[in-house]
């Protein structure tokens, strides 16, 4: 598996976070990939429920609380991550 990346969807977007969309994107993406470098260091053969919740939990505590509290990503595409750390797929 790549290092994960945040692409956000810019229909669901309002003209500002249309604008503001690559730093918001760079952001989210580096707060991720922080998170997904942490757990992955960390494992120790938790669930996979467990790993995305705490992949989302770390990747909101990367971020200014105002971008952490409106952060609803793809919880689909947040737990192919926490499989890919289980596997040990991430790098």
């Amino acid at each position: 598996m790549s290092e994960p990346h945040v692409t956000l969807d810019p229909t669901g977007l309002d003209p500002v976070q249309q604008k503001l969309r690559g730093p918001l994107e760079d952001q989210l993406t580096s707060a991720l990939q922080a998170a997904t470098e942490r757990i992955r260091a960390s494992y120790a053969g938790e669930p996979v429920e467990e790993v995305c919740r705490r992949l989302l939990d770390e990747t909101r505590a990367g971020l200014h609380p105002d971008i952490a509290a409106g952060f609803n990503p793809d919880m689909e595409e947040f737990c192919r991550v926490a499989v890919a750390i289980v596997r040990g797929e991430v790098c």
